[in-house]
């Protein structure tokens, strides 16, 4: 009963990103928006690590899982890229090595603001 409870925290600030999305047409994809209200709620305090720590386990353990979906979709439109695996192959390496250093850097920062708090 716990992990539904949890899971549906989860699912009702998504959908609130989604309705904000609607509400507000702005460019940013309601998913995005949910992800960012869950950020503020962590923030605040309003909403405790706790309260959705399980799932949201769950979730990162299976992640996987959710790109079989994205996979599929690339497929099926084999036809579309011919001819343009060059460009996909730069842009699909540039982008990974721009998130490896954002990351490396963001834990590296993070790792010194946790040393000289403690």
């Amino acid at each position: 009963m716990k992990r539904i409870v949890q899971f549906a925290i989860i699912l009702s600030i998504c959908i609130a990103g989604n309705a904000l999305h609607n509400f507000l047409n702005i460019p940013i994809p309601g998913s995005v928006l949910g992800m960012l209200l869950l950020l503020a709620l962590l923030l605040t305090g309003i909403l405790k690590l706790s309260m959705i720590e399980d799932v949201s386990n769950f979730l990162l353990k299976h992640l996987s899982f959710f790109f079989i979906p994205a996979a599929v979709g690339l497929i099926t439109c084999f036809s579309v890229l011919e001819g343009k695996w060059a460009a996909l192959l730069f842009i699909s390496v540039v982008s990974t090595i721009i998130i490896v250093v954002v990351t490396g850097m963001t834990v590296q920062l993070l790792m010194k603001r946790r040393r000289s708090i403690e």
